[in-house]
């Protein structure tokens, strides 16, 4: 990797999160820039604009690795909690210290895709889960929402989370609530759902084989459809012959569906479900945002022949996407050919990858 891929950290943070990737790996060693300077001059990228890590949620990392910060998360404060909140907090208090770590503030900006984000989601899928055991709601209203996201987000904090969680991960009151779904209340559920065949079918999934074969994830897809559908019964109006799979309704309906899981499987194994889900979706997309590829059209147009001048703004481009965002492998290859298709757009023919040799570590600072 080269010079400038933790320009934003402190030599501390960055030996830090070396070693929080070597521990998911069992194979590391410490790259060559760890034995020299970690810093690169600020002005050789002035031209990019800042650009927040994205907050979208999914590793290549092993999937269910043990979170190696622990040692370094011993400080902790008392929470200022509501004492509103209707959670039962003991029934996901591993889960609750695992998010806090996986969440440690000087990381969660970066770790967000990949590790943080799809541990809060799974986090807050088993807290109403485990909760709907006595309520017997899949999802809270929005003044409960309000109190019980604020004293999650307090417990988090005093064990070293970051603050801006909200923020980072798009985790809002909202997220809690049924939204648009026309179903929450247990019963009711399983009267719509097979609910024998959902749960067979991803009460233990296969963490690798999952991603393609997606036996789980069409289990899913079809109890949220049928809750869905529920609505236009209650609207008396006729539904439609399909519902589009990422619709609004049968999104907010997915997240009944994954607390309903939540509540028919122990803390531990739902929260290996939950995850190995998000996986899968994290690796479907590029969560990087391209800054426009001007400056480097200019140095690798078609009718430049300086090698060193295109290379030079080239890596200083990649760079600038290194500070964004920790990816995995797979979404930095979804991110070479994104790539790849704006520079051809930019009238760059050349194989510039090729020519300065830029590899898929270049687009990560997993590298």
């Amino acid at each position: 990797m080269r010079d400038g891929v933790c320009s934003n950290f402190s030599v501390l943070s960055v030996f830090l999160l070396v070693l929080f990737l070597c521990l998911h790996e069992s194979h590391c060693s410490l790259p060559s820039y760890m034995k020299g300077s970690v810093l690169m001059d600020k002005s050789s990228d002035a031209f990019l604009p800042e650009i927040s890590p994205s907050g979208a949620p999914q590793p290549f990392l092993p999937l269910l690795a043990p979170s190696p910060l622990t040692p370094f998360t011993t400080n902790s404060t008392i929470p200022k909690l509501s004492g509103l909140c209707s959670l039962n907090f003991s029934a996901g208090e591993s889960m609750i210290s695992m998010t806090s770590i996986d969440c440690w503030a000087v990381f969660a900006s970066v770790l967000a895709n990949v590790i943080c984000c799809p541990q809060l989601e799974a986090t807050l899928h088993i807290l109403i889960g485990q909760s709907s055991k006595d309520t017997n709601l899949l999802a809270l209203n929005g003044t409960l929402a309000k109190h019980c996201l604020s004293d999650v987000e307090q417990i988090l904090v005093s064990q070293g989370a970051s603050d801006k969680l909200h923020q980072i991960c798009s985790i809002h009151p909202s997220s809690l609530t049924e939204g648009s779904c026309p179903v929450k209340d247990v019963n009711e559920f399983e009267s719509f759902v097979d609910s024998t065949k959902l749960l067979s079918a991803c009460e233990q999934i296969d963490l690798v084989k999952e991603c393609c074969n997606q036996i789980c994830q069409n289990a899913i897809l079809e109890a949220a459809r049928t809750i869905a559908l529920k609505a236009y019964e209650l609207l008396s109006v006729d539904p439609p012959h399909a519902l589009p799979e990422h619709s609004t309704r049968v999104d907010d309906c997915k997240n009944i569906v994954l607390r309903w899981l939540a509540s028919k499987l122990s803390p531990g194994r739902a929260k290996g479900v939950l995850r190995g889900l998000s996986n899968c979706n994290v690796n479907k997309v590029c969560p990087l945002v391209f800054p426009d590829t001007r400056h480097v059209a200019k140095g690798c147009g078609n009718g430049t022949s300086n090698q060193t001048a295109c290379c030079s703004s080239m890596e200083r481009y990649v760079s600038h996407l290194q500070k964004q965002s920790l990816i995995t492998n797979l979404q930095a290859l979804d991110c070479a050919a994104s790539l790849g298709m704006k520079l051809q757009k930019a009238n760059i023919t050349r194989n510039i990858y090729n020519l300065c040799r830029i590899t898929l570590k270049d687009f990560s600072l997993q590298g």
